[in-house]
């Protein structure tokens, strides 16, 4: 089996276990609603359940067309990343890890939606109870930290790119 393909199941069924341990926590010990402040004033962890996406983003549309989005996303994003991840050398181990952050967040998400209808939140940040960031997991987490490390590769490739010179580029 090729590398990068082992470090996609090590790494993704690590963030599936460490998401679903936390958020199985979560609703097992909490009421909906329910807060207990870690850091006073910055971080409580509260129960929400989140029927849209990241933020809410589309928790107020029709519930057919949520479940259906819902359920039909992730696995064509999965079968893309696999795709992706067909055409990454197994060197790029950043890529590699990026990319089953990714995958594995999606799929700790995904989990929830199949058998809640919804997704499970927690983290929720907050400055002294004014400002406040939506509640959210560590698929979450997950997934947002690997666009991020995808997004500086490519911003690196890149300047990479736009730094060879003509002659080097003949040269090749």
């Amino acid at each position: 089996m090729r590398k990068r393909y082992l470090i996609l199941f090590a790494f993704s069924f690590l963030i599936v276990a460490i998401d679903q341990l936390t958020k199985m926590y979560v609703h097992m010990s909490y009421q909906l609603g329910e807060s207990t402040p870690i850091i006073p004033g910055l971080f409580n962890l509260t129960y929400v359940r989140n029927f849209g996406a990241a933020f809410g983003f589309l928790a107020q549309t029709h519930p057919a067309f949520r479940e259906i989005f819902f359920l039909a996303m992730p696995p064509i994003a999965l079968l893309i990343i696999l795709i992706i991840l067909r055409g990454v050398d197994d060197r790029d181990t950043w890529q590699v890890a990026a990319l089953s952050s990714v995958f594995g967040g999606a799929i700790g998400n995904y989990i929830d939606r199949l058998r809640f209808r919804y997704v499970i939140d927690f983290l929720d940040f907050h400055w002294k109870e004014q400002y406040t960031w939506p509640a959210f997991n560590i698929a979450d987490m997950a997934i947002v930290g690997g666009v991020i490390v995808l997004l500086i590769l490519m911003f690196i490739e890149g300047r990479r790119e736009s730094n060879k010179t003509p002659s080097a580029e003949a040269g090749s």
